[in-house]
């Protein structure tokens, strides 16, 4: 063997073996707002992946053989729970990799569904999820500081996982509580502005956000897209918007409710939308952030409007 190349040789593995290859922590999550969350706490270091796609119903989604088979090989999968994704449970029971269900973390500030709540569905069984008083309202990524503690899970389970870049971790978890408390300067001062402007919506989802932003909607219209309620329901919805007057209806998208136009029709009602799950939000560090100000934005955007 030629004496350079030995030398090149006996020098590539002295380098393997001072600085071994770190491989990348594959992180799955089930939804959006997971993987923004983990992007946040991975930046630099690796790349979380997302099992459903855009705008994809977590609610009700039909799992591929390949997505099966994502969810079995990750090295950590994230999820918010059968409350949640109820498709997941039967799939996960054969996971031998670590798995979190997040509704269930310590710390977090979980909501109901309330006896007094403003829907109008015409029976709970024409949803494609559940919606009855008393259940747990899933959405629980919308209050920062569930992002807080949710954050601060992925990096302790990244630190156990990969240790080499425990430092790096941390840091991004600090540096992601901070965009926080600048993010939510900026949003109590944006919806104090429509505070005492009255709204309307499709789908009980946004509960958390208005919560953490002084905002409450008047009434919400859930009603299962492949049902038409009768006449005299839609009489009574009509009514519930004349006795308000100006205001926006937001529904989920990317479809529009059937009913909406019916609803709105010569009322001076706007339609809009509010995306709960920040379907094509780019998976970067600030991706989180972005889906809440899009959403603030959105909603204060419709609301100033009128």
């Amino acid at each position: 063997m030629p004496r350079f190349l030995s030398l090149f040789l006996a020098l590539s593995a002295s380098l393997l073996v001072i600085n071994p290859a770190q491989a990348e922590v594959n992180v799955l999550t089930s939804i959006k707002p997971l993987q923004l969350i983990a992007a946040a706490v991975q930046d630099g270091v690796g790349h979380p992946e997302v099992l459903l796609p855009p705008n994809a119903s977590p609610h009700n989604y039909a799992l591929r053989p390949s997505d099966v088979r994502r969810v079995q090989s990750a090295d950590l999968l994230y999820w918010i729970g059968p409350d949640m994704e109820g498709f997941l449970p039967r799939v996960i029971k054969g996971r031998t990799l670590p798995s979190v269900t997040v509704q269930t973390l310590p710390g977090l500030k979980l909501r109901h569904f309330a006896e007094d709540s403003h829907s109008h569905a015409e029976d709970a069984a024409e949803h494609d999820h559940d919606h009855r008083p008393g259940t747990l309202d899933a959405h629980l990524w919308l209050a920062p500081d569930n992002a807080r503690v949710i954050a601060a899970k992925m990096a302790a389970d990244l630190s156990v996982k990969d240790p080499a870049n425990a430092a790096k971790y941390q840091s991004n978890l600090k540096a992601f509580n901070e965009r926080l408390d600048a993010l939510n300067t900026r949003l109590q001062a944006r919806m104090s502005t429509i505070a005492d402007k009255p709204f309307f919506v499709f789908h009980e989802g946004y509960d958390y956000f208005e919560s953490a932003y002084g905002l409450k909607h008047a009434g919400t219209f859930s009603v299962a897209s492949e049902v038409q309620p009768g006449a005299q329901h839609v009489a009574a919805m009509r009514k519930r918007l004349q006795e308000v007057g100006k205001t926006c209806v937001f529904s989920d998208p990317p479809l529009r409710p059937r009913l909406a136009d019916t609803l709105t029709a010569g009322l001076p009602v706007k339609l809009a939308e509010l995306d709960a799950l920040g379907g094509y939000t780019p998976a970067t560090a600030q991706g989180y952030e972005q889906l809440l100000e899009k959403l603030g934005n959105d909603l204060a955007g419709c609301l100033e409007s009128l």
